[in-house]
């Protein structure tokens, strides 16, 4: 588990994990960055009362690297993945290790469930799990069928395959997930999704964090396209075709409103508005089809409108420049 202030969550996250009934030995690393939360005093306290837990420092904070350093001195031959800002869902080590066995797969996971309390975090767990929220993903979605999977939510791993293929790439900060997966796939292993697997996860819980979470998701899967081309998902290019639609409306606008531009090439630039018009029509079709008060329903369209285009503006940024030193501040500021 890479932990970087998560005072408001740790706890409870360890705790998820030793409430499984697994009948095996479980040890739990923790790859611990330079939090200034108080939660490295948490993580003692927890470590006094369990010997089971272990801290890995992990003093450059990067997730992928965090990862590396605890697998490395993981003893067992299975690997669970988990982050601080989750909890484990009933029998899912125990249904995890059973599937990965049966499957024959290198990689197994499971559905995110996104809880919020009340507020902006509701907003965002909502499109977490909404349709209209993250593209496509097999694990948002509780009807998704057990099978293969382009990737897998967070992950139970065989650990040899997974220390075979060198870990994770300590050169991504974010997306490091999907990459491990995607290179699994090319190494001929399976990665499998198991919906009866349930994690609970808390999201972010303010605006702010939200969008920087969201640019720098977007910067690196900007800097993946880079790298892979055309093996990335289609889903991932619609919040960057919005963004640059946007932007192109944004210079039309006073070109056509002042006559500059008219006649017949008017008329055919102006069919670049049916693409905010239409992605505004989604969003109050999402905020009419949600539950909730009407405040709840319109926080609801903000959230999806923040994530949309701070992660399509962030993917431009990583396609066409790199992700170079991008980081993901929303866990170290306000």
């Amino acid at each position: 588990m890479p932990v970087l202030n998560e005072v408001a969550y740790i706890e409870a996250a360890v705790a998820s994990i030793f409430a499984q009934r697994y009948d095996g030995p479980v040890e739990v690393l923790l790859a611990l960055g330079p939090s200034t939360d108080g939660t490295p005093e948490v993580v003692a306290g927890l470590v006094a009362r369990d010997p089971r837990i272990r801290v890995i420092d992990n003093p450059g904070m990067d997730i992928p690297i965090g990862l590396n350093l605890a697998i490395a001195a993981a003893s067992h031959p299975v690997i669970v993945r988990v982050d601080a800002h989750t909890e484990l869902g009933e029998g899912y080590t125990a249904r995890a290790v059973e599937t990965l066995a049966r499957t024959g797969a290198a990689s197994v996971g499971g559905v995110m469930a996104a809880a919020g309390r009340p507020g902006v975090q509701a907003a965002v767990a909502h499109a977490y799990n909404s349709r209209f929220g993250l593209g496509g993903g097999s694990y948002h979605s509780e009807q998704a069928k057990e099978g293969p999977a382009e990737s897998a939510y967070l992950g139970v791993m065989d650990t040899a395959l997974l220390r075979s293929i060198g870990g994770y790439d300590e050169t991504l900060r974010r997306g490091e997930d999907w990459e491990l997966n995607f290179r699994l796939r090319q190494a001929g292993h399976v990665v499998w999704l198991d919906p009866a697997l349930r994690v609970k996860y808390w999201p972010r819980s303010s605006w702010g964090a939200l969008g920087r979470q969201f640019w720098a998701t977007g910067v690196w899967r900007g800097e993946l396209v880079r790298r892979l081309g055309a093996r990335n998902s289609l889903r991932y290019f619609a919040p960057p075709a919005l963004v640059v639609d946007l932007a192109l409306c944004a210079v039309l606008t006073p070109l056509l409103a002042t006559g500059l531009i008219g006649g017949w090439i008017a008329w055919v630039l102006a069919l670049a508005y049916l693409g905010p018009i239409a992605y505004l029509a989604l969003l109050v079709v999402a905020a009419a089809t949600s539950t909730g008060s009407l405040a709840d329903r319109i926080r609801f369209a903000l959230v999806l409108a923040v994530m949309h285009l701070s992660w399509g503006l962030g993917f431009l940024v990583g396609a066409t420049r790199g992700a170079r030193d991008a980081v993901d501040t929303s866990r170290t500021e306000s």
